[in-house]
């Protein structure tokens, strides 16, 4: 099928297109003029991470082509949880916590979408504003009667949690009739006819198109992007310090750049594609270059998708502060990470193994003098040969300690 919309094109070539309920309807329809469009985001956690980055462009791509993006943040169905794909229940949040994580989250969609006036302004709403509302009668009656358990039995993301020892609680298997809920409501509220998520929603959203059909007789779509993976296998937005997260209080914006600045070869040219505003030819051009010119793409990648998600110039900082350290050799401050240590511990002298492991670059004392005794381990860009040796507040420079674990992990130490 040749595309006859602006948004379906560019998205099948940037590889954002993984199913849809209807691909030919929803382009005709797209063509026709501007629709909504929206994709949830439950609360659970106070930022989302680069796990959830791919949603939040797809959105992007869908108002660069004049439509309306909708982000549904779940304060509602964040009270039961979402079932699918995972090996046991989540732990339920109190309503404080639901709300820090939708401050959080609502943030992050900020940085991203665009906001103020216009036909196809983001709009942010929270589901809590009609599920708190409902009866439970009425939603048996009115809802539950559009669904089938035999088929909610056979989605892929039920099964392989009925196939586990904890099974599937009551609680959970709901999560799909509010997701569906959630759609009709958007419908009926904002014209909203097409749900996008993860594949591994693709169970839920069809229920969701289902359930619109019955209750509004109207056709509306579906469509999910690929869950993504490194070519290595990882998973995408997770490494060996944790999640990469898009709040720069829980990953600094160093660290966001550096983690795109790392993405494997293989994978540049896709990344760039998913997660820039460059155009298609560029990303191609860029993902064409070899041995050592490659880095150069990295690099472009890790500065354009920062600049997304925490502005040019933040962007731009962290490019430096990485070029001065592995190009110019400088004791950068500007972008790195930092911690800060009570004066009086350094003014005793601390171990410097120890030292590491207060910095987090480590997560032992075993594994700091592992790290040191293989010479992977640097204080002010001086390798450090003796586990035993005491640091103290000479160690200062410009009022910091820089340490650093191998060529691409690094901190900064102030004393207060």
């Amino acid at each position: 099928m040749t595309p006859k919309s602006s948004f379906i094109q560019e998205a099948q070539a940037r590889g954002f297109i993984f199913q849809a309920t209807d691909l030919k309807s929803l382009d005709e329809r797209m063509a026709k003029g501007s629709i909504s469009g929206y994709i949830g985001f439950d609360p659970t956690a106070d930022s989302l991470h680069v796990g959830s980055l791919v949603q939040l462009m797809l959105l992007r791509l869908l108002q660069k082509h004049g439509h309306q993006p909708v982000a549904l943040v779940g304060g509602g169905t964040a009270q039961i949880g979402d079932p699918s794909f995972r090996e046991e229940a989540r732990s339920l949040m109190n309503q404080g916590t639901i709300d820090r994580n939708l401050d959080g989250i609502v943030q992050n969609i900020h940085q991203i979408l665009q906001f103020g006036s216009g036909e196809n302004k983001t709009i942010t709403v929270d589901n809590a504003e009609w599920l708190k509302k409902l009866s439970y009668i009425d939603l048996l009656r009115d809802v539950g009667i559009h669904f089938s358990v035999n088929r909610m039995l056979s989605f892929d993301s039920v099964k392989t949690r009925l196939e586990r020892e904890q099974g599937l609680s009551f609680l959970e298997f709901n999560y799909s009739i509010l997701q569906s809920y959630d759609f009709r409501e958007l419908n009926r509220r904002y014209g909203t006819v097409l749900q996008m998520g993860g594949s591994d929603q693709w169970g839920n959203i069809v229920s969701g198109v289902e359930l619109v059909r019955r209750m509004e007789g109207k056709q509306v779509f579906g469509l999910t992007a690929p869950l993504l993976t490194t070519s290595s296998g990882a998973k995408m937005g997770k490494t060996a310090k944790g999640a990469i997260w898009l709040n720069k209080e829980k990953c600094s914006v160093f660290d966001f750049w550096q983690f795109w600045r790392n993405t494997e070869d293989q994978d540049v040219g896709r990344f760039l594609k998913l997660f820039t505003d460059l155009s298609i030819q560029e990303c191609e051009r860029l993902a064409a270059l070899q041995g050592a010119e490659i880095n150069e793409a990295k690099k472009m990648l890790a500065t354009e998708v920062t600049a997304i998600c925490h502005g040019r110039s933040e962007a731009e900082a962290a490019q430096k502060a990485a070029r001065d350290i592995f190009e110019q050799g400088k004791l950068a401050q500007d972008g790195l990470p930092e911690i800060v240590l009570p004066t009086e511990m350094l003014q005793q002298g601390v171990p410097v193994f120890r030292l590491f492991v207060l910095g987090k670059l480590v997560n032992s004392n075993a594994e700091a003098r592992r790290l040191i005794r293989g010479g992977g381990a640097r204080i002010n860009d001086e390798k450090i040969s003796d586990e035993g040796q005491i640091i103290t507040d000479d160690a200062l420079c410009d009022g910091v300690i820089k340490l650093s674990s191998g060529r691409k992990n690094h901190i900064l130490i102030r004393c207060r």
